[in-house]
């Protein structure tokens, strides 16, 4: 594995086309990440801000371009001049540096909250299960929950079970986290707990990048917006550039339903 140097993105994708059947989703995506920043995508659905996030952790194969992450080319390698996909031991092996939070929150029913967030790092990465289990009560902690370790999924809030979904993705000590609209499944009056949480993340300088309708958390939290649209990238900026004086006719349009 190559290592990323201070000045180089962490995650550098170019060119990056997905198509599904006869629908291209994805068509020649440009982006750069560098360490420590949170990037928000927004844009409407259908434009491929999800399925640009899956790509990035290789549970979508990409038909075109490449996607980097810490210098390392996800889900393939070059070999006489053509990408070989790499073997799913490899590519697991490369998710270990990526965490990923869904929309929806995807704990085990049967596991209280501690066995949740432990799980990976002991049955995947072999960690040490006590070393595990004081890293998983110190993540707790982090997102408020430190009371909840022997619950179960069920006995939660849905903006609880989205902060232990939080706490396990961090659990694998990810360079970078992705977040694929985090909030889109809570009632209204839970969306500001994951909200919160998610600005801490940012201010103890975890490279995010985040897919959310969320304006009012990329606008305090995002150092860049990139807004898409029909699989491209339409604009991208500072939060106060794109948000607050969009260019493109598309962002503007859809920021005037949110703003």
């Amino acid at each position: 594995m190559q290592s990323a140097s201070p000045q180089a993105p962490l995650v550098r994708a170019r060119n990056v086309h997905k198509s599904f059947d006869q629908l291209e989703v994805l068509k020649g995506i440009d982006l750069d990440v560098a360490p420590g920043e949170v990037v928000v995508i927004l844009g409407p659905s259908g434009s491929g801000k999800s399925t640009f996030l899956r790509c990035i952790n290789h549970l979508e194969n990409i038909q075109k371009g490449s996607i980097e992450v810490a210098g390392e080319q996800i889900g393939f390698k070059p070999s006489r001049g053509r990408l070989v996909r790499l073997s799913n031991n490899a590519i697991a092996r490369q998710r270990r540096r990526i965490g990923m939070v869904f929309q929806q929150f995807n704990l085990y029913p049967h596991m209280t909250v501690l066995q949740n967030i432990i799980e990976a790092p002991v049955g995947v990465h072999g960690r040490n299960r006590q070393e595990a289990i004081a890293e998983a009560k110190a993540l707790l902690a982090r997102v408020g929950l430190s009371d909840k370790a022997d619950s179960y999924p069920r006995q939660l809030s849905g903006g609880q079970q989205q902060r232990v979904a939080i706490a396990r993705a961090l659990a694998i000590q990810p360079q970078l986290i992705l977040f694929d609209e985090p909030t889109s499944a809570l009632d209204p009056e839970l969306v500001g707990e994951v909200l919160s949480t998610m600005k801490d993340l940012a201010q103890q300088g975890l490279t995010m990048i985040v897919v959310t309708h969320e304006i009012g958390f990329a606008r305090e939290a995002a150092d860049r917006v990139v807004f898409m649209d029909g699989g491209h990238v339409v604009e991208m900026g500072k939060p106060e550039e794109v948000i607050g004086n969009p260019q493109h006719p598309r962002t503007q349009a859809f920021l005037s339903r949110f703003l």
